[in-house]
């Protein structure tokens, strides 16, 4: 687990690009995304970021959705300039039954 100070960090940083509605930059299994972060949720006894990532590949027919990011996984996070639309809320609901969600858009 990530020392406490980074994941108070993290959620700091997470919180207000969640408030401002900015995407952030963040490196995630050796790879650097681009994330507009909606909501964090706790899943068995972990935390994790819903978050659309546009750059995911996608089918033409098929729209944005949220993906599940463990936060703990994430590093270098910081917020960009870039702002972002968030996705209606019937896409927001959690994808698990038992997850719950910490904090999300307004």
């Amino acid at each position: 687990m990530q020392h406490e100070s980074t994941f108070n960090f993290v959620q700091a940083v997470l919180a207000e690009a969640m408030r401002k509605r900015l995407m952030i930059s963040a490196v995630y299994n050796s790879s650097t995304l681009t994330l507009a972060p909606h909501q964090i949720v706790l899943r068995n006894d972990a935390f994790y970021l819903g978050s659309v990532n546009p750059n995911k590949s996608r089918r033409v027919d098929e729209a944005p959705a949220l993906g599940y990011f463990k936060i703990d996984g994430l590093s270098q996070v910081s917020l960009t300039e870039e702002t972002f639309e968030p996705l209606p809320p019937e896409a927001c609901l959690p994808a698990r039954e038992d997850d719950r969600v910490i904090a999300s858009l307004d």
